[in-house]
């Protein structure tokens, strides 16, 4: 039976705001939400009397694509350094904190103590709190562990799962994936996800070794597989690893993710420095996107790749680096909305529901103030966080 409070909840929802970028700037200042997505936007909406709606004022917010973050260990990280450096698994209230309405989660290192399993039941847990989430099948380690011992089976029966990931390369950590090996791999996620209608991207973490992206490039030269089904993640690791990151995009017409690290020795390889570089070396905006790694391990390793220290990498720096974007003038908002929204919906093979505000897209909408700090955040038109403390 539905709960009485969600049963007596108003249908429709009426968002009157500022103004609206979609990422687009549009006319429009008002948002009708029916159903979890967007039924109309436009200005002075009118709804019938009678009907059920809740009316939001916002008149001096900011709409936006609610964010979307395809890196998070949503479970944890870490581990090591042994089961004392375990990291702590994120809350939707982290999430939404930060204007991020979508997470993919991911396993990393430890494929061990931490499962697909446990992974599932985050993901789904998330979802029961308001957050859109889905996850990679698979970890750090080739063979990867899956739901159902194969990986066309998971992405054919497990709705959540959108891909493979993260898959180690040129990494002291990873499983040392020999080419043939990694081949395989992408086109068993491949066929698997035709036949589950999704793309079925494979997420690779990139290390600092010194192959860099050359299993990649190999695999896009050597075999049929298109370039939009590869994504490598960390790709600001070293100066070195950028320039490769930026002519990899050039070649490939190939999508490249930069990550916000915590722990950046550099601002140029901080993510906001990261985007701007690889804008000044002639990427398009549209193949660039940048995530978290949230509640992942930021371990330290000596020059013999002995553990020394951990920190716990979160999101806030994914939101200054994406807001100095704006300040700084590197990108207009509508074009920086598309580095953490749009661009990242159509990567994952969500933009025919996600990183858009359009009629019939799903109702995912932030609302920023004039810092371009997220104030309230909506997920399938649910409001899902309010900095004031406004109950839904």
């Amino acid at each position: 039976m539905m709960p009485r409070e969600d049963r007596d909840a108003p249908l429709l929802t009426l968002l009157r705001v500022g103004r609206i970028f979609a990422p687009q700037p549009l006319e429009a200042t008002e948002i009708l939400i029916a159903d979890g997505r967007i039924a109309a936007l436009g200005r002075d909406l009118a709804v019938p009397e009678g009907w059920p709606v809740r009316v939001v004022e916002a008149r001096d917010l900011v709409a936006v694509p609610a964010f979307i973050d395809q890196h998070v260990h949503v479970t944890g990280g870490g581990g090591e350094g042994g089961c004392g450096t375990r990291c702590p698994e994120i809350t939707a209230h982290e999430i939404a904190s930060m204007g991020i309405g979508t997470v993919v989660g991911v396993l990393g290192t430890d494929g061990i103590s931490r499962s697909p399993a446990d992974l599932l039941a985050k993901v789904r847990g998330l979802r029961a709190e308001g957050i859109a989430a889905y996850m990679y099948t698979g970890s750090y380690r080739v063979p990867p562990p899956t739901l159902t011992g194969d990986l066309q089976r998971d992405l054919a029966w497990i709705p959540e799962v959108i891909g493979l990931g993260e898959i180690a390369i040129s990494d002291h950590r990873s499983s040392q994936p020999r080419q043939d090996e990694i081949e395989r791999l992408v086109s068993e996620v491949r066929v698997g996800a035709m036949l589950a209608g999704k793309l079925g991207i494979c997420h690779f973490h990139v290390g600092d070794g010194k192959r860099g992206l050359t299993p990649l490039r190999r695999l896009l030269s050597e075999t049929e597989i298109p370039a939009e089904q590869v994504i490598p993640t960390h790709v600001n690791r070293h100066r070195e690893l950028l320039e490769e990151a930026a002519d990899y995009a050039l070649t490939f017409d190939a999508n490249v993710d930069v990550t916000a690290f915590d722990d950046a020795d550099e601002d140029d390889m901080s993510g906001f420095g990261a985007v701007s570089r690889l804008l000044r070396r002639g990427v398009p905006v549209e193949r660039i996107t940048m995530s978290s790694d949230c509640n992942g391990s930021l371990p330290e390793f000596d020059a013999r790749g002995a553990y020394i220290g951990m920190r716990v990498a979160g999101n806030t720096t994914l939101i200054a680096d994406w807001q100095r974007l704006v300040r700084e003038e590197v990108l207009p908002l509508e074009q920086a909305l598309g580095v953490i929204s749009g661009n990242v919906a159509r990567v994952l093979g969500l933009d025919g529901q996600k990183g858009r505000l359009a009629v019939g897209h799903d109702a995912d909408v932030t609302l920023l103030d004039g810092d371009l700090q997220p104030q309230q955040t909506f997920v399938s038109g649910k409001r899902v966080y309010a900095r004031d403390g406004s109950p839904e």
